[in-house]
């Protein structure tokens, strides 16, 4: 049985994939990413221990933040080969945990290559797809976060749709959604009106 979205995770998780494939083995361990404290490892890491839901219900999960930090702990008595081949692993063949839930992984993923290509200064050039999966996955943070949206975001790209109310923010679609996810450094990129 295929899910909604499941093509989608393949081919985000794919791209992802790729990307860390191309790192030295410095920008995979100590490179810098949008994430704080986290190198690419600990972003790969947290892809992988994603693809199991069973992953955030652990002693020591039982939140998001928890259940993060135990992935990325638990990747650091892997070598790079074997995270790399655990994060192919779950590009081509996704648990029924990820696929049940490609719909938001696939924004995951996407965001989350954003977060190494940008820390890293590498070009970041987002496709229409990818940034439609940003996007709902920064309006996802939003709600996790509790935050309430007090602007309304115009996307100025394709793959975003005009969302939320009060003064508005244009920006790219990708920009955006970074911001609502509450990615630092990103403001400049947007216009506040």
């Amino acid at each position: 049985m295929k899910f909604p979205n499941e093509d989608d995770l393949r081919r985000e998780r794919t791209r992802f994939m790729t990307t860390i494939e191309s790192l030295t083995d410095d920008e995979f361990e100590n490179g810098t990413t949008l994430c704080d404290g986290w190198t690419p490892r600990d972003v790969l890491a947290h892809i992988v221990g994603t693809d199991k839901l069973s992953n955030y219900l652990k002693p020591s999960g039982l939140t998001i933040s928890r259940g993060n930090a135990a992935m990325v702990r638990g990747s650091h008595e892997l070598s790079r080969a074997e995270l790399t081949a655990q994060g192919w692993a779950a590009a081509d063949k996704p648990s029924i945990d990820g696929r049940m839930m490609a719909w938001l992984y696939a924004g995951d993923c996407a965001m989350h290559h954003q977060d190494v290509l940008r820390g890293l200064g590498k070009p970041h050039d987002v496709p229409a797809e990818s940034a439609a999966a940003i996007f709902r996955e920064g309006k996802a943070w939003r709600y996790l976060n509790a935050k309430p949206m007090r602007n309304r975001v115009i996307p100025t790209t394709p793959g975003g749709e005009p969302w939320g109310r009060g003064p508005e923010v244009h920006g790219t679609t990708e920009a955006l959604a970074l911001w609502m996810a509450g990615r630092r450094g990103i403001e400049s990129e947007l216009e506040f009106r």
